[in-house]
Order: structure tokens, then C-alpha cells, then sequence
């Protein structure tokens, strides 16, 4: 399992998803390489969420919005983790995708549901920020090593991290 193939899927796969793919590829070089999809994807990235990732120096080279067929598709590249960034707590629909890959829900408030200008800022700086707490404990995984259980168990305990706990992530 390496590199450890991840894939963060949401709906519309324009900025969670997005926030995602972008920071694991940044910070789990050549260790891990993510990906992002949507199930009714919008055709087309937030513009917040790409001022966010380069406020931060991270690439959005070859950033898009895309549909989830592409890894279900022949010839996709075979995952190893499925995680879904959709927030149940709004009764966002998230989507389900099968296959033999450790799946686990993270979930995260739309940054692109805030109105105004400086809200919309501020809600995509905070849901990257809980990104980047969430990314930071996976890397730190022994993930070469976990049995499917042991894996499963710790992404699912990653769902429970807030940018509060930084010193559990």
C-alpha cells in the first residue's frame, strides 16, 4: 500500500473535497497520493478554496471538479481509503461508493454555505485549518502496517478531531 491511495468525496467536489486532495498531495508527499470526486460535482472548483490553498503555498495545479465515475471506471487507479467530508450534521446527503477500499466520514461544515464576503473567507480558513488537523493525524498512521481494522478504527476516531484537540491529532 504504497503510495496509500486516498479519495476524498462530497457532492458538488468544489471545496471540502477539494481542501483535501490538495493538502494530503502537499503534505503526504510520495507517501500518499489523494484524489477528489463528487457525486453531482459543480463543474467547477471555489474560487475560496483555491485562495486558500495558495495563501498556504499548496499547489492547485490540475485541481477540478469531477465526477466519482472516473474511479469506478476500468483502469481507475485501485484506492486504499474512501473518505466522505460531507456534514451530516446539516443533512447534507453524502454520497456511497463501493469497493474494496477502508471507507470512513469526516465530517465537515460547507464553507461555501457562509454569505458575504468576509464570512466566506473566514468559513473556508476554518474548515481547511480542521483539514489540515484531520490530514496531520492520518500521516502520522503507521498505514503500511495497519490491518484493515486498525485502520478503519483510526480514520473513524480522525472524524472525532477538532481543530481544539491539536494536541490529540
Amino acid at each position: 500500500m504504497y503510495p496509500c491511495r486516498v479519495l476524498f468525496i462530497c457532492t458538488g467536489n468544489s471545496a471540502r473535497s477539494i481542501l483535501s486532495e490538495a493538502t494530503l498531495n502537499h503534505l503526504g508527499k510520495g507517501r500518499f497520493e489523494a484524489f477528489s470526486a463528487g457525486s453531482q460535482p459543480t463543474g467547477r472548483v471555489n474560487p475560496y478554496a483555491i485562495e486558500e490553498l495558495k495563501a498556504l503555498g499548496i499547489s492547485t495545479d490540475g485541481l477540478s471538479s469531477k465526477s466519482w465515475d472516473r474511479f469506478t471506471d476500468e483502469g481507475a487507479p485501485p484506492l486504499d481509503i474512501v473518505i466522505t467530508v460531507c456534514d451530516n450534521a446539516a443533512n447534507e446527503t453524502c454520497p456511497v461508493l463501493f469497493g474494496d477500499f477502508v471507507k470512513s466520514h469526516w465530517g465537515l461544515p460547507d464553507p461555501a454555505a457562509a454569505h458575504g464576503e468576509g464570512a466566506l473567507i473566514e468559513a473556508f480558513r476554518k474548515a481547511h485549518t480542521l483539514i489540515i488537523y484531520r490530514i496531520t493525524a492520518l500521516l502520522k498512521l503507521p498505514v503500511e502496517t495497519m490491518s484493515r481494522d486498525e485502520l478503519q478504527h483510526a480514520l473513524d476516531h480522525i472524524d472525532t478531531l477538532t481543530d481544539d484537540d491539536e494536541e490529540n491529532a
